[in-house]
């Protein structure tokens, strides 16, 4: 295992590299967070700048080899823990000037069959990311027909979650689900055909599990606001997403807290000068990849990365941001 991860150690290319650059703009002293180390890209670029400082964390335990080499060689300007977002508080480093999160997986993840991240795996039912409490196998086999339907649906958008969940909960009757291979001959049994769509049958209910399986959404929302707290005033916070439900919840984020919030209505009176906010003004404008990196690297088609700008104002927790999750986050804590 440990040669197959060696081998792809260089394969994960980093998604718009230039534009995070250009955003963080590293010089000597400046503190970085990578949030999601994964092979190590983005750090190495920030490390190869004199002076830089990188803490680094990541929940998978297969980038330890990567992490563990960087710390030999910067020893006194690189640092590794194996966390997930919702444990940031814990790590010592403040007053920040860059956060980055590069979200959803890793080219290592998806390109290790042994995971079950791809519905091309013929292997075990896994997509867990690291420090996990279930696996894709106990959701599958365990998680009642409703509740298979409404992560299906709801982290999926996926319009034929009620036949899916179904006939998973008619197979397993019988026998367990237990590789990729049966579970995705079910759902394309289950599947109106569309002969329009270019998309796997199987895109949306993997993409659904795999955001169940690892908390994803609770592990996005607990991360910006940990990071936030650790962010000096003018510090950055980058986010490349990869969905739309990601998306969302950044864009509320930034957009809800900054200091140029829109009121909910023309009839309310505006901000108030002195009204505290988390980031400064907000301009909501969405990196792409170019066409020329899309074209060397098919993978970042989807991504969109957004930033703000951290306010002098104190931490306040946002309240609105949980409340407006909710049924996102309460679906996660479901019982397997």
């Amino acid at each position: 295992m440990s040669n197959q991860i060696s081998s792809l150690e260089f394969s994960h290319i980093p998604v718009m590299l230039n534009e995070v650059l250009k955003i963080s703009q590293p010089s000597s002293k400046k503190k970085f967070i990578d949030c999601t180390f994964g092979g190590g890209s983005y750090t190495k670029k920030i490390l190869s700048f004199p002076g830089t400082v990188v803490q680094a964390i990541d929940r998978d335990k297969n980038t330890l080899l990567n992490a563990n080499k960087l710390v030999k060689k910067f020893p006194n300007r690189f640092k590794f823990c194996l966390i997930k977002f919702s444990q940031l508080n814990l790590i010592p480093i403040e007053n920040v000037d860059v956060a980055i999160f590069d979200l959803g997986l890793s080219s290592i993840q998806l390109d290790n069959l042994d995971r079950g991240f791809s519905f091309k795996s013929k292997k075990k039912l896994n997509m867990t990311m690291g420090l996990n409490e279930i696996t894709a196998f106990d959701a599958i086999n365990k998680l009642s027909e409703t509740d298979l339907k409404a992560v299906i649906k709801i982290f999926g958008d996926e319009k034929d979650a009620f036949r899916i969940a179904k006939n998973i909960v008619k197979h397993r009757s019988i026998k367990k689900i237990t590789n990729t291979t049966d579970l995705a001959s079910i759902i394309k049994k289950s599947k109106k055909k569309n002969y329009t769509s270019k998309i796997d049958p199987c895109t949306k209910t993997f993409q659904a599990l795999r955001i169940f399986v690892n908390k994803e959404v609770t592990e996005l929302i607990n991360g910006i606001i940990n990071v936030t707290k650790k962010l000096k005033p003018g510090g950055k916070i980058l986010v490349i997403s990869f969905h739309s439900l990601e998306d969302k919840i950044v864009k509320y984020f930034f957009t809800n807290y900054s200091r140029n919030k829109s009121r909910p209505s023309r009839y309310f009176p505006e901000n108030k000068v002195n009204e505290l906010a988390l980031f400064d003004e907000y301009k909501n404008k969405v990196l792409r990849p170019s066409k020329k990196e899309i074209e060397h690297n098919n993978r970042s088609r989807s991504a969109k990365l957004r930033f703000a700008v951290r306010s002098k104002d104190k931490f306040q927790y946002p309240d609105e941001l949980i409340k407006k999750f909710k049924k996102y986050l309460d679906l996660e804590v479901i019982n397997v």
